[in-house]
């Protein structure tokens, strides 16, 4: 009889899974620095006497909630009207100029939120060109002769807000109008539905995920602002953040009220990923593509209500901004030689320099971190990591100010015990402590940016340079980053532009005299002259006009490729 357990070779051993505690180390602290500002002020916010609570509860926290959710919706309804309205007409309409505006309309996105709130009130302003033309046209000469609607309101800056960050949503529902929305939309036309019902019955449901994602970015966005809803009087729980501690000098008050907002932000996250989870995809083949239902060609006046549909939007968000300030810039070119300006200028580029660096080099050590362990440990660690730049700025500033705070002071209490020598405070209230929150807020842009370039390339492309007996960090050096030379520079870039645009956390922890181009344009809006900062905000505008660019070239790139 044959022994037929003989004839099989015995199992080989199965390979282990490297440790790599050098990877665990790495991602462990980087996520320890990005959660201890939420935990410096969860400590605050919970080891204080409560005795600011009451005041809190019945005097500020009814107001500014009710304010800060009424805000969201009108944001939220506006931004996903005017997303996915222009979003349909330019995928499934033909009419003038469409080519145009289908990236124009992301212009809007150079445009920060306080930026677009100075514009907005100087260009509604009694002495604007708005109520200017009114009284010329009707003859009035004074308010009391007409009525015109107050921009510094909820709903004025539920308007601002809704004109800049629109193309959230925009550029989501885009996506899945390329990819299904023709395709489904044109059978139902030929099963005799008409086009009301076909947006209502068919388009809607496929791109709520989309929507969904889009709008809970722009809520975020929102949450995170305070030039803006300062500027237009509208008392949010960012800006009852700032004024509970520097007008009451409660920072067990202000702790409390981040807190709040962090919940707002967590229910966000998981709001969006929820919707996410259930977005799928059907792939088409090439013969698919290429077969795409043409789009609806619209003339006459139905063809100049699309157009002037599309227009419109593009010139609330980036058009008046632009008019405004550049009108006020021509008439203070002087400005171009300031001292205060340049070095505003300056302090901004080496701070955006300073973050780009830092979070590419995180993010490379990270993404290589995550390749080399492929452990689960790794992956949510390096999640966590990249958490910051859902919170909002203020809370993050606000957190490590304090954090900082305690490291200096305890490192000065160590020199003076064992050398007596006081080393004062060496981070708080310095520029690093800009970089620092700049670079853990911006952080998730560079890692996505390389993960999304890393994820083009072969998979195991390294892996001939490690059998010749280089390290995996050579091979990494020599292979992999070279062929990542794109995604780095989108990523720094990226980086760059936001760190400029940004100003809740920046006005937190800048030294004092220490001055960015936002904090310049803020300064002069805070004393009622945003026109003194007009050549300034210019300058925010034309920087964050080089990742609308490219992100412009990028959807024509695809719509070459898909239609």
């Amino acid at each position: 009889m044959i022994d037929r357990t003989a004839a099989i070779p015995p199992a080989a051993p199965r390979a282990r899974r490297q440790r790599h505690p050098l990877a665990i180390g790495l991602s462990a602290v980087v996520a320890a620095i990005v959660l201890l500002p939420v935990l410096t002020l969860a400590g605050i916010a919970l080891s204080g006497t409560g005795e600011d609570w009451p005041h809190l509860v019945n005097f500020v926290l009814p107001r500014a909630a009710t304010t800060t959710l009424w805000l969201m919706t009108l944001v939220a309804l506006g931004t996903a009207t005017i997303g996915v309205t222009t979003a349909w007409l330019v995928v499934a309409y033909d009419f003038p100029l469409r080519r145009m505006l289908a990236w124009a309309l992301v212009l809007p996105l150079a445009v920060p939120p306080y930026l677009a709130a100075y514009a907005f009130g100087e260009f509604f302003h009694f002495t604007g060109p708005v109520q200017t033309a009114i009284r010329d046209m009707f003859g009035f000469a004074t308010t009391r002769d007409y009525w015109f609607p107050d921009i510094r309101s909820t709903t004025g800056a539920a308007i601002v807000l809704s004109a800049v960050l629109f193309p959230y949503v925009y550029l989501t529902t885009r996506v899945v109008f390329i990819m299904q929305g023709r395709n489904v939309a044109d059978v139902a036309r030929t099963l005799g539905a008409r086009p009301g019902k076909v947006f209502r019955k068919v388009l809607l449901p496929i791109s709520r995920p989309a929507i969904a994602a889009g709008v809970a970015l722009v809520l975020m966005e929102t949450l995170n602002d305070i030039g803006a809803s300062e500027y237009l009087g509208v008392r949010t729980l960012t800006l009852s953040v700032f004024s509970t501690w520097l007008n009451r000098g409660s920072l067990e008050g202000a702790a409390q009220i981040a807190m709040i907002m962090l919940v707002i932000v967590f229910a966000l996250l998981m709001a969006e990923q929820w919707a996410r989870r259930r977005q799928r995809y059907h792939a088409m083949r090439a013969t698919q593509m290429k077969a795409k239902p043409p789009r609806v060609r619209l003339t006459g006046i139905k063809g100049a209500l699309a157009m002037l549909a599309a227009a419109l939007p593009v010139a609330a968000g980036f058009g008046i901004p632009l008019y405004v300030f550049g009108d006020y810039a021509s008439r203070r070119l002087q400005q171009f030689a300031d001292p205060a300006l340049m070095r505003a200028l300056t302090n901004s580029i080496l701070t955006a320099t300073a973050t780009a660096v830092i979070t590419i080099l995180i993010a490379l050590v990270l993404i290589q971190a995550a390749r080399l362990a492929r452990s689960h440990l790794v992956t949510g660690l390096t999640r966590f990591a990249m958490v910051g730049y859902a919170l909002p700025g203020t809370v993050m500033g606000l957190g490590l100010l304090f954090a900082l705070a305690r490291f200096d002071n305890a490192l000065d209490a160590v020199m003076r015990d064992a050398f007596g020598v006081s080393t004062g405070l060496l981070l708080t209230g310095s520029a690093a402590a800009v970089v620092l929150v700049c670079s853990i807020r911006f952080l998730a842009l560079a890692e996505g940016s390389i993960r999304s370039g890393l994820e083009k390339l072969p998979p195991n492309i390294d892996e001939a340079a490690r059998s010749l007996g280089r390290t995996p960090g050579q091979s990494a050096r020599a292979v992999i980053l070279p062929l990542l030379g794109p995604a780095v520079l989108t990523a720094a870039v990226l980086v760059f532009v936001d760190t400029i645009k940004e100003l809740s956390a920046t006005i937190l922890l800048r030294p004092f005299g220490f001055n960015t181009l936002a904090t310049h344009v803020y300064e002069n809006a805070s004393r009622g002259r945003p026109e003194d900062g007009a050549v300034a905000a210019l300058l925010i505008i034309v920087t964050s006009l080089i990742p609308v660019v490219l992100l412009s070239r990028a959807l024509a790139r695809d719509r070459e490729a898909m239609m």
